[in-house]
Protein backbone atom coordinates (compact mmCIF):
# COMPACT_ATOMS: atom_id res chain seq x y z
CA UNK A 1 0.00 0.00 0.00
CA UNK A 2 1.36 3.38 -0.93
CA UNK A 3 2.11 5.85 1.74
CA UNK A 4 0.75 9.31 1.47
CA UNK A 5 3.75 11.04 0.23
CA UNK A 6 4.10 8.49 -2.36
CA UNK A 7 0.60 9.23 -3.57
CA UNK A 8 0.84 12.84 -3.62
CA UNK A 9 4.53 12.15 -5.69
CA UNK A 10 2.89 9.64 -8.01
CA UNK A 11 -0.21 12.78 -8.34
CA UNK A 12 2.21 15.15 -8.98
CA UNK A 13 4.02 13.18 -11.90
CA UNK A 14 0.80 12.22 -13.29
CA UNK A 15 -0.22 15.80 -13.43
CA UNK A 16 3.05 17.00 -15.16
CA UNK A 17 2.58 14.00 -17.18
CA UNK A 18 -0.67 15.45 -18.60
CA UNK A 19 0.32 18.70 -18.46
CA UNK A 20 2.86 17.93 -20.90
CA UNK A 21 0.44 16.06 -23.24
CA UNK A 22 -1.84 19.65 -23.44
CA UNK A 23 0.78 21.43 -24.07
CA UNK A 24 2.02 19.72 -26.59
CA UNK A 25 -1.38 19.26 -27.94
CA UNK A 26 -1.93 23.14 -27.86
CA UNK A 27 1.69 23.67 -29.43
CA UNK A 28 1.08 21.23 -32.37
CA UNK A 29 -2.03 22.96 -33.17
CA UNK A 30 -0.01 26.67 -33.43
CA UNK A 31 2.70 24.81 -35.31
CA UNK A 32 0.12 23.36 -38.09
CA UNK A 33 -1.63 26.77 -37.83
CA UNK A 34 2.34 28.26 -39.18
CA UNK A 35 2.28 25.14 -41.58
CA UNK A 36 -0.92 26.41 -43.40
CA UNK A 37 0.11 30.16 -43.19
CA UNK A 38 3.59 29.64 -44.80
CA UNK A 39 2.96 26.44 -47.13
CA UNK A 40 -0.30 27.52 -48.67
CA UNK A 41 1.18 29.60 -51.07
CA UNK A 42 3.69 27.08 -52.47
CA UNK A 43 1.04 24.57 -52.13
CA UNK A 44 -1.19 26.73 -54.54
CA UNK A 45 1.40 27.37 -57.19
CA UNK A 46 2.24 23.61 -57.06
CA UNK A 47 -1.05 22.44 -57.71
CA UNK A 48 -1.57 25.00 -60.39
CA UNK A 49 1.87 24.22 -62.26
CA UNK A 50 0.18 20.59 -62.01
CA UNK A 51 -3.15 21.45 -63.68
CA UNK A 52 -2.60 24.15 -65.89
CA UNK A 53 -2.09 23.40 -69.88
CA UNK A 54 1.15 23.48 -71.26
CA UNK A 55 2.36 26.78 -72.25
CA UNK A 56 0.40 28.63 -69.33
CA UNK A 57 3.42 28.83 -66.75
CA UNK A 58 7.29 28.95 -67.09
CA UNK A 59 8.04 28.06 -63.86
CA UNK A 60 7.22 28.66 -60.00
CA UNK A 61 8.04 32.49 -60.21
CA UNK A 62 6.27 32.82 -63.28
CA UNK A 63 3.01 31.18 -62.02
CA UNK A 64 3.39 33.29 -58.68
CA UNK A 65 3.83 36.89 -60.34
CA UNK A 66 1.08 35.78 -63.19
CA UNK A 67 -1.30 34.67 -59.57
CA UNK A 68 -0.43 38.28 -57.85
CA UNK A 69 -0.53 40.37 -60.81
CA UNK A 70 -4.39 38.67 -61.55
CA UNK A 71 -5.32 38.53 -57.79
CA UNK A 72 -2.71 40.09 -55.70
CA UNK A 73 -1.18 38.97 -52.79
CA UNK A 74 -4.25 37.37 -51.10
CA UNK A 75 -4.36 35.32 -54.46
CA UNK A 76 -1.40 33.02 -53.23
CA UNK A 77 -4.37 32.21 -50.18
CA UNK A 78 -7.04 31.47 -51.88
CA UNK A 79 -9.06 28.06 -50.90
CA UNK A 80 -7.03 28.40 -47.40
CA UNK A 81 -9.60 27.89 -45.43
CA UNK A 82 -9.97 23.84 -45.52
CA UNK A 83 -6.65 22.81 -45.09
CA UNK A 84 -6.36 25.11 -42.28
CA UNK A 85 -9.23 23.92 -40.57
CA UNK A 86 -8.03 20.02 -41.31
CA UNK A 87 -4.23 20.61 -40.67
CA UNK A 88 -4.69 22.25 -37.15
CA UNK A 89 -6.45 19.43 -35.47
CA UNK A 90 -3.77 16.68 -37.41
CA UNK A 91 -0.73 18.43 -36.30
CA UNK A 92 -1.92 18.77 -32.59
CA UNK A 93 -2.64 15.18 -32.87
CA UNK A 94 0.78 14.53 -34.42
CA UNK A 95 2.66 16.11 -31.76
CA UNK A 96 0.70 14.69 -28.93
CA UNK A 97 0.93 11.16 -30.35
CA UNK A 98 5.03 12.04 -30.43
CA UNK A 99 4.82 13.49 -26.91
CA UNK A 100 2.70 10.06 -25.52
CA UNK A 101 5.30 8.40 -27.85
CA UNK A 102 8.49 9.67 -25.62
CA UNK A 103 6.44 8.83 -22.14
CA UNK A 104 5.87 5.28 -23.48
CA UNK A 105 9.75 4.95 -23.94
CA UNK A 106 10.62 6.41 -21.11
CA UNK A 107 7.94 4.15 -18.79
CA UNK A 108 9.57 0.51 -20.49
CA UNK A 109 12.68 1.94 -19.85
CA UNK A 110 12.44 2.79 -16.41
CA UNK A 111 16.35 1.99 -15.61
CA UNK A 112 17.81 4.47 -17.97
CA UNK A 113 20.79 6.62 -16.56
CA UNK A 114 20.12 9.68 -19.17
CA UNK A 115 16.69 11.95 -19.39
CA UNK A 116 18.20 11.97 -23.05
CA UNK A 117 16.46 9.85 -25.58
CA UNK A 118 18.66 8.55 -28.31
CA UNK A 119 17.80 8.87 -31.67
CA UNK A 120 16.11 5.68 -32.50
CA UNK A 121 13.70 6.08 -29.54
CA UNK A 122 13.31 9.40 -30.72
CA UNK A 123 12.16 7.78 -33.99
CA UNK A 124 10.19 4.70 -32.56
CA UNK A 125 8.13 7.63 -30.55
CA UNK A 126 8.04 9.65 -34.28
CA UNK A 127 6.45 6.83 -35.50
CA UNK A 128 3.97 5.76 -32.84
CA UNK A 129 2.51 9.36 -33.34
CA UNK A 130 1.27 8.23 -36.68
CA UNK A 131 -1.28 5.78 -35.43
CA UNK A 132 -3.62 8.53 -34.15
CA UNK A 133 -3.08 11.06 -36.82
CA UNK A 134 -3.84 8.11 -39.04
CA UNK A 135 -7.36 8.01 -37.86
CA UNK A 136 -8.22 11.83 -38.62
CA UNK A 137 -5.83 12.07 -41.93
CA UNK A 138 -6.86 8.57 -43.74
CA UNK A 139 -10.59 10.29 -44.83
CA UNK A 140 -9.17 13.30 -45.31
CA UNK A 141 -6.55 12.62 -47.64
CA UNK A 142 -9.20 10.69 -49.66
CA UNK A 143 -11.54 12.95 -50.13
CA UNK A 144 -8.80 15.47 -51.15
CA UNK A 145 -7.01 13.15 -53.42
CA UNK A 146 -10.94 12.64 -54.62
CA UNK A 147 -11.33 16.57 -55.21
CA UNK A 148 -7.77 16.77 -56.78
CA UNK A 149 -7.98 14.63 -59.64
CA UNK A 150 -11.36 15.71 -60.84
CA UNK A 151 -11.72 17.89 -63.73
CA UNK A 152 -8.53 16.31 -65.28
CA UNK A 153 -11.19 14.87 -68.24
CA UNK A 154 -13.21 17.49 -68.77
CA UNK A 155 -15.86 17.21 -66.18
CA UNK A 156 -16.08 17.12 -62.32
CA UNK A 157 -18.24 15.08 -60.09
CA UNK A 158 -18.19 16.85 -56.66
CA UNK A 159 -18.74 20.38 -55.69
CA UNK A 160 -16.59 20.27 -52.96
CA UNK A 161 -15.47 19.01 -49.84
CA UNK A 162 -19.20 18.19 -48.17
CA UNK A 163 -20.56 16.99 -51.97
CA UNK A 164 -17.31 14.62 -52.00
CA UNK A 165 -18.05 12.89 -48.68
CA UNK A 166 -21.47 12.24 -49.58
CA UNK A 167 -20.77 10.65 -52.85
CA UNK A 168 -18.00 8.59 -51.23
CA UNK A 169 -20.04 7.57 -48.59
CA UNK A 170 -22.87 6.39 -51.16
CA UNK A 171 -20.56 4.79 -53.24
CA UNK A 172 -19.58 2.38 -50.29
CA UNK A 173 -19.91 3.46 -47.08
CA UNK A 174 -17.56 3.94 -44.11
CA UNK A 175 -15.05 1.63 -45.81
CA UNK A 176 -15.27 3.76 -49.16
CA UNK A 177 -13.97 7.06 -46.44
CA UNK A 178 -11.16 5.05 -45.48
CA UNK A 179 -10.11 3.52 -47.92
CA UNK A 180 -6.70 3.82 -47.78
CA UNK A 181 -6.05 3.82 -44.58
CA UNK A 182 -3.20 1.15 -44.61
CA UNK A 183 -1.89 3.23 -47.33
CA UNK A 184 -1.62 6.40 -45.48
CA UNK A 185 -0.10 4.64 -42.05
CA UNK A 186 2.36 2.82 -44.71
CA UNK A 187 3.41 6.77 -45.65
CA UNK A 188 3.17 8.30 -41.90
CA UNK A 189 4.47 5.92 -39.88
CA UNK A 190 8.60 5.86 -41.29
CA UNK A 191 8.25 9.38 -42.78
CA UNK A 192 7.19 10.71 -38.92
CA UNK A 193 10.04 8.56 -37.33
CA UNK A 194 12.40 10.44 -40.37
CA UNK A 195 10.46 13.94 -39.34
CA UNK A 196 11.33 14.14 -36.11
CA UNK A 197 14.45 11.94 -36.35
CA UNK A 198 16.12 14.43 -38.77
CA UNK A 199 14.62 17.61 -36.51
CA UNK A 200 16.27 16.10 -33.28
CA UNK A 201 19.62 15.05 -34.81
CA UNK A 202 19.80 18.60 -36.80
CA UNK A 203 19.12 20.38 -33.64
CA UNK A 204 21.83 18.46 -31.41
CA UNK A 205 24.13 18.89 -34.28
CA UNK A 206 23.22 22.82 -34.20
CA UNK A 207 24.02 23.05 -30.47
CA UNK A 208 27.31 23.95 -28.85
CA UNK A 209 29.00 22.24 -26.55
CA UNK A 210 27.60 23.12 -23.16
CA UNK A 211 24.61 24.36 -24.41
CA UNK A 212 21.08 22.76 -24.20
CA UNK A 213 18.93 22.30 -27.37
CA UNK A 214 16.45 24.33 -26.53
CA UNK A 215 18.65 27.31 -26.47
CA UNK A 216 18.92 27.15 -29.99
CA UNK A 217 18.48 30.59 -32.17
CA UNK A 218 15.49 31.10 -34.19
CA UNK A 219 17.24 30.35 -37.80
CA UNK A 220 19.13 26.79 -36.56
CA UNK A 221 15.22 25.93 -35.21
CA UNK A 222 13.86 27.36 -38.88
CA UNK A 223 16.89 25.17 -40.47
CA UNK A 224 15.98 21.70 -38.41
CA UNK A 225 12.41 22.20 -39.13
CA UNK A 226 13.42 22.50 -42.84
CA UNK A 227 15.39 19.76 -42.51
CA UNK A 228 12.79 17.25 -40.68
CA UNK A 229 10.34 18.24 -44.11
CA UNK A 230 13.33 17.29 -46.38
CA UNK A 231 13.42 13.78 -44.73
CA UNK A 232 9.72 13.19 -43.95
CA UNK A 233 9.03 13.47 -47.44
CA UNK A 234 12.43 12.11 -49.14
CA UNK A 235 10.91 9.14 -46.95
CA UNK A 236 7.63 9.51 -47.77
CA UNK A 237 6.89 10.00 -51.20
CA UNK A 238 6.76 6.43 -53.12
CA UNK A 239 4.04 5.28 -50.31
CA UNK A 240 2.19 8.72 -50.71
CA UNK A 241 2.17 8.19 -54.77
CA UNK A 242 0.80 4.41 -54.01
CA UNK A 243 -1.72 6.07 -51.58
CA UNK A 244 -2.64 8.67 -53.96
CA UNK A 245 -3.70 5.91 -56.56
CA UNK A 246 -5.62 3.86 -54.78
CA UNK A 247 -7.37 6.73 -53.33
CA UNK A 248 -8.29 8.10 -56.50
CA UNK A 249 -9.09 5.20 -58.72
CA UNK A 250 -12.73 3.93 -59.38
CA UNK A 251 -14.07 0.95 -57.20
CA UNK A 252 -12.58 -2.25 -58.43
CA UNK A 253 -9.13 -1.15 -59.61
CA UNK A 254 -7.18 -2.38 -57.31
CA UNK A 255 -7.54 -5.15 -54.66
CA UNK A 256 -5.28 -3.44 -52.00
CA UNK A 257 -1.76 -1.57 -51.69
CA UNK A 258 0.90 -4.43 -53.08
CA UNK A 259 -1.77 -4.69 -56.54
CA UNK A 260 -1.09 -0.78 -56.48
CA UNK A 261 2.75 -1.17 -55.94
CA UNK A 262 2.74 -4.27 -58.85
CA UNK A 263 0.56 -2.41 -61.77
CA UNK A 264 2.31 0.98 -61.05
CA UNK A 265 6.03 -1.12 -61.53
CA UNK A 266 4.66 -3.00 -64.21
CA UNK A 267 3.47 0.21 -66.50
CA UNK A 268 5.42 3.26 -65.29
CA UNK A 269 8.49 2.05 -63.58
CA UNK A 270 10.10 2.67 -60.59
CA UNK A 271 10.53 6.88 -61.70
CA UNK A 272 6.68 6.81 -60.90
CA UNK A 273 7.20 6.76 -56.89
CA UNK A 274 9.01 9.61 -56.68
CA UNK A 275 6.91 11.69 -58.66
CA UNK A 276 6.27 15.14 -56.57
CA UNK A 277 9.10 14.94 -55.20
CA UNK A 278 10.39 18.42 -56.76
CA UNK A 279 6.98 20.22 -55.67
CA UNK A 280 6.65 18.49 -52.34
CA UNK A 281 10.40 19.73 -51.42
CA UNK A 282 9.33 23.26 -52.94
CA UNK A 283 7.11 23.38 -50.03
CA UNK A 284 8.30 20.94 -46.94
CA UNK A 285 11.41 22.99 -46.27
CA UNK A 286 9.52 26.88 -45.58
CA UNK A 287 6.59 24.52 -44.47
CA UNK A 288 8.05 22.27 -41.71
CA UNK A 289 10.74 25.11 -41.01
CA UNK A 290 7.81 27.33 -39.83
CA UNK A 291 5.35 24.51 -37.99
CA UNK A 292 8.59 23.74 -35.59
CA UNK A 293 9.08 27.07 -35.06
CA UNK A 294 5.30 27.82 -34.17
CA UNK A 295 5.47 24.82 -32.11
CA UNK A 296 8.96 26.03 -30.48
CA UNK A 297 7.62 29.54 -29.88
CA UNK A 298 3.69 28.36 -28.21
CA UNK A 299 5.59 25.97 -25.60
CA UNK A 300 7.73 28.17 -24.28
CA UNK A 301 5.43 31.14 -23.68
CA UNK A 302 2.98 28.06 -22.15
CA UNK A 303 5.96 26.97 -19.82
CA UNK A 304 6.25 30.33 -18.76
CA UNK A 305 2.73 31.01 -18.10
CA UNK A 306 2.00 26.91 -16.21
Amino acid sequence: MSTPEETSLEELKGKKQATSGLKSFIAGGFGGISCVLVGHPFDLIKVRLQTAKPGVYNGVLDCARKTVRADGFRGLYRGMVPPLVGVTPVFAVSFWGYNLGKNLVYKFTPNRTSPELSLAEISLAGAFSAAPTTLLMAPMERVKVVLQVQGQEGSTAYKGPVDAIKGIYREGGIRSLFRGTGATLLRDAPGSAAYFFAYEWTKRLLTPKGSKPEDLKVASVLFAGGMAGVAMWTIAIPPDVLKSRLQSAPPGTYSGIWDVFRKTMATDGPKALFKGWGAAMLRAIPANAATFMGYEVSLKVMNLLW
